[in-house]
């Protein structure tokens, strides 16, 4: 399944911040992540995954750090600041009214299709 260019886009501040709020993380892992939590449907790239990190630290969202990991590697772990986590939280209801207004208008389509197949036209509110 492919996932729209611009609903990829959309959803990567509130997914960044979101597995951040899980804890201190890094590109790889946040890659990985994304793609676990998307059973394998969202495939991001680092080309795609640091834009938008920088993004975030720039707007103090996140803060970055350099850490050497148990590999001897060096790593750059981000952190969610306090205004990441008010922006999460405002992400959050932004995201559950588009979800619940989705849901409400396909639910309200399936309710109008027929035996056959053929969908009556949904009703409209007043």
């Amino acid at each position: 399944m492919s996932i729209n260019k611009d609903l990829v886009a959309a959803s990567s501040t509130p997914l960044v911040l979101a597995i951040l709020a899980e804890g201190d993380s890094y590109g790889y892992a946040i890659l990985k992540r994304v793609r676990e939590l998307s059973g394998g449907a969202l495939e991001w790239t680092d080309g795609m995954l640091y834009p938008v990190l920088h993004r975030l630290e720039r707007s103090g969202l996140v803060q970055s750090r350099w850490q050497k990991a148990e590999s001897g590697r060096r790593r750059k772990y981000y952190r969610l600041t306090a205004a990441g986590r008010e922006q999460l939280a405002d992400e959050r209801r932004q995201w559950r009214t588009v979800d619940r207004t989705l849901r409400n208008i396909w639910s309200a389509l399936a309710d109008s299709v027929d035996s056959d197949g053929s969908a009556d036209p949904v009703p409209q509110r007043s």
